[in-house]
């Protein structure tokens, strides 16, 4: 059976933005869909985020896909990055992601839990090892993301780069409780496989 993790951004949760509607969506096309509460969404932490993603994938194979959502996408990479070597999962659509920079953090506590987030070290070609196809979709006017992240996606993970426009940070005060190219982008990314 196939599987979708959907990891949620920074103060986020599973009953957010658009992520019940593509739950309710990839299952009744016979996905099996986990959405986890991640802890202290307030204060992200990379070691508390990834153990808890970890938890709820158990064994990832190649019918393991992965969405995410802003640091959702980090999380997913610092992840995949201490899996096995021979381990391969699906692919993964990263959706607002960054590695490299973000803007109008609110204040010196906003700054310093991104400051981890951005300094941690992190292999990406390990991450590219276990991950046969990526997908990163950014927005030319997202108010916390701005495309030079792009680079290290295409770059260094070998993403496929869509760039959409006035998408803000594809969430609900962007206006996205549904995001049908995600949908869409994994229903063709699985049928490749």
């Amino acid at each position: 059976m196939k599987r979708l993790i959907i990891v949620h951004g920074w103060d986020g949760h599973p009953k957010a933005n658009w992520f019940p509607w593509l739950k309710r969506e990839l299952e009744k096309k016979g996905f099996e869909v986990l959405v986890p509460q991640l802890p202290d969404p307030g204060t992200p932490r990379i070691e508390k985020w990834v153990a808890k993603l970890a938890e709820t994938v158990g064994t990832p194979d190649e019918n393991t896909y992965f969405v995410g959502h802003s640091i959702g996408c980090a999380t997913i990479a610092h992840y995949l990055e201490k899996l096995p070597e021979e381990v391969k999962v699906g692919g993964a659509i990263f959706v607002g992601g960054f590695f490299k920079e973000l803007t109008n953090l609110s204040g010196p506590e906003e700054e310093k839990i991104a400051e981890n987030w951005l300094k941690a070290p992190i292999d990406f070609q390990k991450v590219k090892s276990h991950l046969p196809k990526s997908i990163a979709i950014f927005s030319d006017d997202d108010p916390w993301v701005p495309l030079d992240n792009v680079d290290d996606f295409r770059d260094k993970l070998g993403s496929e780069i869509i760039t959409k426009k006035g998408m803000g940070h594809f969430n609900e005060d962007a206006g996205f409780i549904e995001l049908p190219i995600v949908l869409e982008l994994i229903l063709d990314m699985s049928k490749q496989a």
